[in-house]
């Protein structure tokens, strides 16, 4: 997960979390909805970059693996 992302998920897990509990001492009941669905997505968006970032790990592997089946093949066509 790229810092940014990590970040932009922080940031809206807090807001949710803040709106949440603002909704909460005020009895605001949309307020507090409103920001557990923030923090919902939040979870999304980790849940996403975690994703992201293991298909970019099997991308890797798939092109080292590619590469050593290349090079073996080579070795013996010489």
């Amino acid at each position: 997960m790229s810092l940014e992302d990590k970040i932009k998920a922080t940031a809206k897990e807090i807001e949710g979390k803040l709106e949440s509990a603002a909704g909460s001492l005020t009895g605001d009941q949309q307020m507090k909805v409103s920001g557990e669905a923030k923090q919902v997505q939040a979870a999304g968006m980790n849940a996403a970059a975690e994703i992201k970032d293991k298909a970019q790990d099997l991308v890797g592997e798939l092109k080292n693996k590619a590469k050593d089946v290349l090079d073996q093949a080579r070795k013996k066509l010489d």
